[in-house]
């Protein structure tokens, strides 16, 4: 159900070193480094840290639910925006991610970003 999720963090660096010190502790690392966004793992990442301009005292998370396919996540964005729900990316492939990255992002009703993604999308899905 749950393909991974994050937080924003108000100092980024600080949050780094408490995240690299206690899930090394637990048997995880950092995976991925976007310099704004950290993912922590074990083979990939599944929890991420990260901070933005502005970033205030009510930060919004980021919950990603797991599709089996393209067509699932642009069922799940089709489905969000008509309940009124705000489009932040329309479903698309995110290369930048990984090869086979598909995934949509919505605002729901309390503010917080919420995805679906699927991890073997193709160009033609």
């Amino acid at each position: 159900m749950i393909d991974h999720f994050g937080i924003n963090c108000a100092d980024l660096p600080a949050a780094a070193r408490f995240y690299d010190a206690v899930l090394a502790v637990l048997g995880h690392r950092r995976v991925m480094d976007f310099g704004v966004a950290i993912g922590y793992g074990t083979d990939s990442p599944a929890f991420w840290i990260s901070t933005f301009d502005g970033v205030g005292p009510n930060r919004e998370t980021h919950i990603a639910f797991t599709a089996p396919d393209a067509a699932t996540v642009r069922a799940f964005h089709a489905a969000a925006v008509e309940l009124g729900a705000e489009q932040l990316h329309a479903p698309r492939l995110w290369p930048e991610y990984h090869p086979g990255y598909y995934g949509a992002f919505v605002r729901d009703p309390d503010g917080n970003n919420v995805e679906a993604v699927c991890h073997t999308a193709a160009d033609s899905d």
